[in-house]
Formats: C-alpha cells, sequence, structure tokens
C-alpha cells in the first residue's frame, strides 16, 4: 500500500449477510496481520449495521489470536443496544472457525453540550522542520541496522514524521514519551466523518507501544522482544481534516509483568483535539538461547 486510496481499499468489505462481512489483509512488514487493519475493518462492519445518523464515540478491542495473512478474516456484527440515542455493536473477527479479535463500538447522535479539551504541547516542532520516516531511510539508510532499514522499506500509505528521532546506533534508555506527526499520502477526497474514523483507527495502532520500550532502550529493542498489541480503546471527539498534518501524542505511565501501557491523544496542527487511545501490549524479553 502506497496510498490513500490504497488503504480504502483495504478497509472496504465484502457483504455476506446483513451483519456478516468478510476482508482481505495486505502486510506491513509483520508476518501476521496488523492490529490496526483489524481495528479499522471491525469498526467499518460496525458501521454497515448502523442505519441512522449516529457516529462511533469510542471502542474497545482485544486482539485474542495472531492473524493470518492469507486468510480471509469474516466479521460478524451483533447489535447489543439501540435506544433513543445510543446504539451499541459487538463485532466478532474470526479466521478458520477460530475467533481472533473481538471489538464493542458504541454510536451516538450529534447532541449540544458542553465543551472543553486539554491542549496540546506548546512549541511542538511542525512537520516542515522534521525528517520523515522515508527521508531517515533515503538519507542514512546505508547506516541503518539491518532490520530497521527493512521497516523503512516496507511501502506506506501513511507518512510519519517523529519531532525526535533516536540514533539506533547509541542505545540508550528515553523518556516514556513521543511526538509523531503523520499525514496520509497522495490527495485525499472530501469523505463522511465514519470513514475518516476508520482510517485513523487504523493509524492508531502505529507508534504507540513502542513507548513503552523507550525507558529500556539501552537494553530492550524489537529484536529482542516478543511483542503483540494485546487490547486497544479509543475516544472520538470531534471531526478533522485528512488533507493536514495530525499530530499524535503519546506517553507510557507504565510497563510490568512483560506487559507495557500507552495512552495517547491525537491532534490537529491548530491544536484541536480530535481522540484518545490507550494500548496495552506484550513486551516479553526473549531469553538468548
Amino acid at each position: 500500500m502506497t496510498s490513500a486510496h490504497s488503504l480504502l481499499q483495504i478497509l472496504q468489505l465484502k457483504q455476506i449477510t446483513d451483519c456478516q462481512f468478510e476482508g482481505v489483509s495486505k502486510t506491513v512488514g509483520s508476518p501476521i496481520v496488523f492490529g490496526g487493519q483489524v481495528l479499522a475493518q471491525a469498526l467499518h462492519a460496525a458501521y454497515q449495521t448502523i442505519h441512522t445518523n449516529r457516529l462511533a464515540h469510542s471502542l474497545h478491542a482485544y486482539f485474542l489470536e495472531a492473524g493470518q495473512l492469507d486468510v480471509p478474516i469474516r466479521y460478524e456484527v451483533t447489535s447489543m443496544r439501540n435506544g433513543g440515542s445510543f446504539s451499541v455493536k459487538r463485532v466478532t473477527a474470526t479466521q478458520n472457525k477460530k475467533t481472533i479479535f473481538i471489538l464493542s463500538a458504541s454510536f451516538h447522535i450529534p447532541e449540544h453540550g458542553y465543551t472543553h479539551q486539554i491542549p496540546s504541547k506548546p512549541d511542538i516542532k511542525q512537520p516542515e522542520d522534521l525528517l520523515s520516516w522515508t527521508d531517515i531511510l533515503n538519507n542514512y539508510g546505508s547506516v541503518l541496522p539491518a532490520k530497521t532499514k527493512a521497516f523503512l522499506e516496507i511501502p506506506r500509505p501513511i507518512e510519519f514524521k517523529p519531532t525526535h528521532v533516536p540514533n539506533p546506533l547509541n542505545r540508550k534508555d528515553l523518556p516514556p514519551y513521543a511526538d509523531v506527526w503523520f499525514k496520509l499520502k497522495g490527495p485525499v477526497a472530501h469523505m463522511e466523518l465514519e470513514l475518516k474514523q476508520q482510517i485513523l483507527t487504523y493509524i492508531s495502532d502505529y507508534n504507540i507501544l513502542s513507548v513503552a520500550i523507550h525507558p529500556h532502550a539501552s537494553e530492550a529493542h524489537w529484536g529482542n522482544l516478543q511483542t503483540a498489541s494485546l487490547d486497544h480503546s479509543m475516544w472520538f471527539f470531534r471531526d478533522f481534516d485528512l488533507n493536514d498534518w495530525l499530530l499524535f501524542s503519546i506517553e507510557s505511565p507504565s510497563s510490568g509483568n512483560a506487559r507495557g501501557f500507552a495512552r495517547g491523544h491525537i491532534y490537529t496542527r491548530q491544536g484541536v483535539l480530535v481522540a484518545s487511545v490507550a494500548q496495552e501490549g506484550l513486551m516479553r524479553p526473549i531469553k538468548q538461547a
């Protein structure tokens, strides 16, 4: 995948029945299905059963088994509640009749109410002043560790620009936070908020768990850890423009028991808070033989 168009194609599902859908997978460099893809496809399936003017405001998911890239994923949607203002859907994802993922999502009619938000960090470097993953590969590919270079070489529909790029050759512990700008590659046509939420859900699984590794970076890295997303939650607050850069500000309050916890907020360039994310992931040290 190299553009917004290719990402949108992955989000589209084949309808089997009124409440059953089927999706295919594309690798992001891992031998298993990317968690963000399953999250976004499950949210898409849930939206196909919403027939009123309701928008997702939260989702909560558990990753139960690793997904196989070459096997279609079947999504079954169950309506848990259809009230006057809220609808709650449960989505179960299966492969070969084995449940690999479950999601609950809640949808709400637009209503007026009190509004506030926490501000974004002051004096954040703007994306125009930063190197993207593509720039890092082009400028420093010859000196990057092989696994880092291979990861950056994977074609992606999103461009990422971290405000700080650690030197992979100088391993040292880092603070448990990160700020990463991101933007879809290629032009983005007008789309409804429900589709933008699905794209944002896909992107939200990038970068977040890495922050839990930062405080242990002198010893721990992707090559000597077994990592996997365990659960993922997301809350949607406001509309946003996918034609401009968005900022993912992430922190990791805790790690322990071979698990890392991270949470983050997604802002527009103007500092408008559009969504928040929380995830716990496996961080199991690989024992050396």
